[in-house]
Order: C-alpha cells, then sequence, then structure tokens
C-alpha cells in the first residue's frame, strides 16, 4: 500500500479466510475492502481524480479495535491533506454490517449509506466523524458556519460496489443518484459479481504468495 492512498506506506497481508470470505458472500473483514480500495485508486489517478476523492482505511477506523479518540485522530490526519471539496469515502462497521459514510469537511457535510432500512447513524462513527471535522476545522483555521456537521441519509446497499459508482461517475453526483427520495438502486448478483471478479483479478496479478 502505497503512502498516497491512506497516509502511510505498509504491506497487507491477506489470509486464506479471507479470500474464502468474499468467495462466499459473508461479512468480510477490513482487509477485504482495503485491498479493493487499493484497486480502485489506481482507477482515480488514472482518471487524474486522486484531487477530487480520497479513501480513508477501514481497518484504521473499526470498531473492532481501539479507542474513539483514535479513530478521529486518525481520520483527521487524513482530512488534513483535503484538496478544496474533495471528499473522502470511510468504510465503516458498526458490528455485523458494513455501511458507507462519505465525509465533505469543506462543507461540514456528510453522507451515510446503508444497505438496512430505518437505522439510526451509529453513534461512535458519529463521534468520530464530528470530532475528526472539528479537529479540521481547527488545524485550518476555519470558521464553523454550524454547532455540528450535516448528516445526510442516502441509500445503501453494497459498499464495495458504492465506492466503485460514486467513482466512475465523472460528474460525482452521487447525492442526486441515491437520494432517497428517489427509486432505490438496484444490483443483482451479476454487479456483486463483477465487483468480485475485479478483487480476485487485481489479487492475482498483484499480490506475492509467502508460505510459513
Amino acid at each position: 500500500m502505497p503512502e498516497e492512498i491512506f497516509g502511510t506506506k505498509h504491506d497487507t497481508w491477506l489470509v486464506c479466510e479471507d479470500v474464502l470470505q468474499f468467495a462466499s458472500i459473508v461479512e468480510t473483514g477490513s482487509t477485504v475492502i482495503a485491498v479493493y480500495m487499493r484497486y480502485l485508486f489506481d482507477y482515480l489517478k488514472m482518471a487524474n481524480m486522486v484531487n477530487l476523492v480520497g479513501l480513508v482505511d477501514p481497518g484504521q477506523v473499526s470498531s473492532q479495535s481501539g479507542t474513539l479518540s483514535r479513530h478521529s485522530k486518525y481520520l483527521s490526519d487524513c482530512l488534513k491533506n483535503v484538496d478544496g471539496d474533495q471528499f473522502y469515502l470511510v468504510p465503516y462497521n458498526p458490528g455485523g454490517h458494513w455501511v458507507l459514510i462519505i465525509v465533505r469537511p469543506a462543507k461540514e457535510t456528510v453522507y451515510y449509506m446503508d444497505s438496512l432500512p430505518n437505522r439510526s447513524v451509529d453513534e461512535d462513527m458519529r463521534n468520530i466523524v464530528n470530532t475528526s471535522i472539528k479537529m479540521y476545522n481547527s488545524h485550518t483555521g476555519k470558521q464553523s458556519s454550524c454547532k455540528s456537521p450535516i448528516w445526510k441519509n442516502l441509500r445503501g446497499y453494497y459498499v464495495m460496489r458504492f465506492m466503485r459508482d460514486i467513482i466512475h461517475d465523472a460528474g460525482l453526483a452521487f447525492e442526486k443518484k441515491f437520494d432517497k427520495k428517489k427509486e432505490p438502486v438496484v444490483y443483482t448478483q451479476e454487479h456483486i459479481d463483477e465487483i468480485r471478479l475485479e478483487w480476485a483479478e487485481f489479487v492475482n496479478s498483484n499480490y506475492r504468495t509467502v508460505y510459513k
């Protein structure tokens, strides 16, 4: 993982359980999603969109490890590198289920995408993001225009497919596309399998196999 993706240069280890989880369409770990984000970053570079969309390592904001203050510090460090109206994609697992958070620090706006209907935003995640934006404002010397960031609910279904669709839209019009007032975007098994194939081909061509 080059430094320009998640802020630090590091190796990522995939184990057999990761591959089996993804192949079986069960809940996946943060490593599987981080690897797909590595693949999406190559597309962002090719499309000259790196300054428009930032990526946050899901393992660094996971609810399964670390403290809220540590997660907030990591996310705020990511936001310090924001370029203009750039937004950040933050996959998050509050426990047993992945959701997608889109953080737009310059506008103090956060979008929440969840496949389960009528679910409220996870409070830990809300606190992490709100604290991070406050730290970002303090770092940049920006005077906040509101007491707390604005949260908007958008339709959600499949976190990796969402990230792909958001990035592949040159107009980055995700707010309109996934507006809850509109008909939901329907994904078929074929759409999901497309993601799995991209992931598998990327891993097969870019990762070394290490036996111990």
